[in-house]
């Protein structure tokens, strides 16, 4: 298959999201975080920063003049108008990004089997009909809570996980080890090869 297969992480804050995308990394898949290109684009793409700016003013900038995310996060998570226009100042820049990722992968002499992208907000956004299968991991309320500070705001807008759970094609319930962890993940590259 010259085309890697494509495959979607997502699932609720403090699920372990992250976790499994380094798991599928070690079994040899090209992974992307979704988080991680929200961070470069507040650090470095000055349409970004200037539009930020111009609606948010100085206050969102650290003391070296950089964009501080938490600054933003105070103002979005409390004004659902305004985090409405970060994320549609963010996500098509975060998809064309994975898309240009998945197409330079897709380029290589030698591409890989399978890209992950972790994706927090895959249903959300209707991202999922972009990808070959979406793995959704979870954990109890308590476990989550306990992992990542949630606030009402944050997570009152994300799908239930039990609704995500009822659309993907694999499913994980995160609350034991790493190594059972790594198991899924080897269980899922396993069908995935075996289905393509």
């Amino acid at each position: 298959m010259s085309r890697p297969l494509a495959v979607a992480i997502t699932g609720g804050i403090g699920a372990g999201k992250s976790e499994a995308l380094a798991a599928f990394a070690r079994h040899g898949a090209a992974t992307v975080s979704s988080d991680e290109i929200v961070h470069r684009l507040l650090r470095e793409d000055e349409q970004v920063r200037g539009a930020l700016l111009d609606r948010f003013g100085e206050a969102i900038l650290d003391d070296e003049g950089e964009i501080d995310r938490s600054a933003i996060a105070e103002i979005v998570f409390a004004d659902r108008e305004a985090l409405e226009w970060l994320e549609a100042l963010l996500h098509p820049r975060v998809a064309a990004e994975q898309a240009a990722w998945r197409a330079e992968l897709e380029r290589l002499p030698d591409p890989p089997a399978v890209c992950v992208a972790e994706i927090p907000l895959l249903y959300e956004t209707g991202g999922q009909d972009r990808f070959d299968a979406v793995v959704v991991v979870t954990a109890s309320p308590e476990l989550r809570a306990a992992r990542a500070h949630v606030s009402p705001e944050r997570e009152n807008r994300l799908l239930p996980d039990e609704e995500k759970a009822k659309r993907a094609e694999y499913v994980y319930v995160n609350d034991g080890t790493l190594e059972e962890l790594d198991a899924f993940v080897a269980g899922v590259l396993r069908d995935l090869f075996a289905r393509a």
